[in-house]
């Protein structure tokens, strides 16, 4: 028998429109780099580098859905989750929170604008 809570998870990602997908990739990234941060203040060089991976592959998951043909937000956003991304990786290559707690509120801003993004678009939408 499955984990009721797996299948929960799976059936709201199957059943989330694409602005509720983003809003979770970027609610698990910041998520996933405090678990990070958290593992690597403990020791757990393992543990820091899955959730490093994840949060890179969500930030790789965001560019490919960037669409070119949308103007220069796009190209900024681009700008924006590469340095992300970089930083991630120099994280996990060296292992130091630093580089973490350097690019956390980065991601944090992310998260925070795509909130605000989906509050706005939502409230719009609601008239």
């Amino acid at each position: 028998m499955s984990n009721p809570y797996e299948k929960y998870k799976s059936n709201s990602v199957a059943v989330a429109s694409p602005e509720q997908l983003l809003i979770m990739l970027v609610d698990g990234a910041v998520k996933y780099t405090k678990v990070a941060r958290l593992a690597l203040i403990k020791g757990d060089k393992e543990r820091a580098h899955k959730e490093l991976i994840r949060v890179q592959e969500i930030f790789g998951e965001l560019i490919r859905t960037l669409d070119p043909n949308a103007g220069d937000f796009t190209e900024e956003l681009l700008i924006i989750y590469s340095c992300i991304r970089q930083k991630l990786i120099q994280a996990n290559i060296k292992k130091d929170v630093s580089v973490i707690d350097e690019v956390l509120p980065l991601i944090e801003s992310v998260r925070d604008t795509w909130h605000e993004v989906k509050r706005v678009y939502d409230q719009q939408n609601a008239r």
